[in-house]
């Protein structure tokens, strides 16, 4: 038991969240560079520069400059062993980093510190509520002009709904920015910008240090002594309990793009969060350090190498010890099974692995067999991890492929991109799979779709926008969907695993509805196994 519980303890798996733009994927690089995992940080967007952030990965973004997909790592630093999951900032990809959420432990919000908490933030931190995720808050880009800190912390704590305690504090931004003050240790760590490869030039020095004017100025020198006496006498005193239900977030400053704050962001943070938490399942709590395996699919990924047009299931291991040649239980598809090629992630590097952990991420190849939300376990005792819930799409399209020869390439990249979570989609009643309506909570999942539909399918799409923003399970097993009397511009569908559903272009149609058609009974989300 003794190397089991070591090699739990030592885990951390966390999502980083944000708006785009915020410098989510900068900060990621940062931490792979501090862990040794990457030697040199590709400059994100750098249009002169060849490289792109490693944790980008699909062509797609890496044209745009965006994450559209969550990306997987993991890498050590002095003797943890991290498990980083990168979200996609665009609120069109809000379902997938929904998903994620689940995945991690704790969240870190990036925060762009001339914008303050913006849109996608806000719904992001919603999910880290309801689930008392715990939340560390980096303010970014202090060497660009930002706002007055303490606007920022009544911004997050006004419109989240949550207390902050900062850990550090600015001292000026921009090209004013001379660093921050350590209010544990009561000293400044000054800031001096080199090329951002590794770290900048950091000096320590004591508040009460002669030497300080001529370091920070005297005005700024005054402007902190008055901020520190503030903060003491005004801010909420830190409590590791608040933090770890989520109820208090600890507040960085610094700028991810110079490396300046980076490392103290994340030595405090590995010291503030807990090794992997127990789930809950259908057998009551499952406890990390249970010998026996257990895991649940958050993430499906078709294509991730275009050589081998694989399929990747990940996997977030919730107890005991995985091996490779472990024989395991998928409990939907109520199959044993040995999981083939597991493996450890590095955005699209990959090494297969012999063992895994309670926290750890591992990919693993799939058949086509595994769906978002799936159970695996041990074969000696049988539960359900409990489900994920799915975001109702909002935009609706018809698509069928130009070519009517490539009808087998069709079906197939349709069926593989909905497995993902991506998509959903539905085909009306009595009609094949030559055409089908596809859902998406965003709009640029739509293009995504047909990129990838054309790139890894080689399929070109016919597509003609649909009026409906609404949709409705209908959870009645004993009404046959065709004799309801519905509006004309209300849609009968099934999804593909042959549930039916109404498409409503207005709530007014959907109430329309419910009175023409005594005892209907209408569902947001399909309370089976929707994917």
């Amino acid at each position: 038991m003794g190397k089991l519980e070591d090699e739990i303890k030592r885990r951390r798996t966390f999502a980083i969240i944000s708006h785009p733009d915020a410098g989510k994927t900068t900060l990621t690089e940062k931490f792979l560079l501090y862990g040794g995992a990457i030697a040199q940080a590709g400059a994100v967007k750098g249009k002169k520069n060849s490289r792109h952030a490693v944790s980008d990965w699909m062509e797609i973004e890496k044209q745009r400059g965006i994450s559209v997909t969550s990306s997987v790592m993991q890498f050590q630093y002095k003797n943890y062993c991290i498990n980083i999951l990168d979200t996609p900032g665009h609120q069109d990809f809000s379902e997938d980093t929904y998903r994620t959420l689940m995945a991690a432990d704790s969240a870190v919000m990036v925060i762009d510190a001339s914008k303050g908490v913006e849109n996608q933030t806000r719904k992001l931190f919603k999910v880290c509520v309801m689930r008392h995720i715990p939340i560390f808050t980096f303010v970014n880009k202090m060497d660009r002009e930002s706002r007055n800190p303490f606007d920022l912390m009544e911004q997050i704590e006004s419109e989240l709904g949550i207390q902050t305690y900062p850990v550090n504090w600015p001292i000026g931004s921009g090209k004013e920015f001379k660093g921050v003050y350590d209010r544990d240790k009561k000293h400044i760590i000054s800031f001096e910008a080199s090329g951002g490869q590794h770290q900048v030039a950091a000096t320590e020095v004591d508040l009460s240090d002669p030497s300080l004017d001529s370091l920070i100025g005297e005005d700024l020198h005054s402007t902190l002594c008055d901020d520190i006496e503030l903060l003491d006498g005004a801010s909420y005193e830190f409590d590791i309990e608040k933090v770890r239900k989520g109820e208090l977030s600890p507040v960085f400053f610094g700028s991810a793009l110079t490396n300046f704050g980076v490392e103290p962001f994340l030595e405090n943070f590995l010291e503030m969060t807990t090794s992997p938490t127990p789930r809950n399942s259908s057998a009551g709590i499952i406890d990390p350090f249970d010998p026996e395996f257990s895991a649940f699919v958050f993430k499906i990924q078709a294509n991730m190498n275009k050589a081998h047009r694989d399929r990747i299931t990940f996997l977030r291991i919730c107890s005991g010890k995985f091996d490779k040649d472990m024989e395991v239980l998928h409990v939907q598809g109520n199959k044993k099974l040995r999981l083939s090629q597991p493996q450890q992630i590095m955005a699209q590097e990959r090494e297969i692995i012999d063992e895994a952990y309670a926290g750890d991420i591992i990919g693993v190849f799939d058949p086509g067999i595994f769906a978002i939300g799936d159970t695996i376990c041990s074969p000696k005792k049988k539960f359900e991890f409990e489900s994920i819930p799915t975001f109702a799409p909002e935009h609706f399209m018809r698509v069928r492929q130009k070519d009517t020869l490539k009808r087998k390439q069709f079906v197939k990249g349709t069926t593989q991109i909905a497995q993902e979570g991506a998509i959903q989609i539905f085909h009306e009643p009595d009609s094949g799979m030559e055409e089908v309506i596809v859902g998406v909570v965003g709009v640029l999942q739509l293009e995504v779709f047909e990129y990838r539909m054309k790139n890894e399918y080689n399929v070109d799409l016919f597509k003609e926008g649909l009026p409906y923003s609404y949709i409705r399970w209908i959870d009645n097993k004993d009404i046959d969907p065709k004799t309801l009397k519905l509006s004309s511009d209300t849609k009968l569908v099934k999804d593909f695993r042959d549930n039916y559903l109404l498409l409503f272009t207005s709530e007014w149609n959907i109430r329309w509805a419910l009175e023409r058609n005594e005892g209907l009974e209408l569902s947001e989300f399909n309370r089976g196994d929707l994917q």
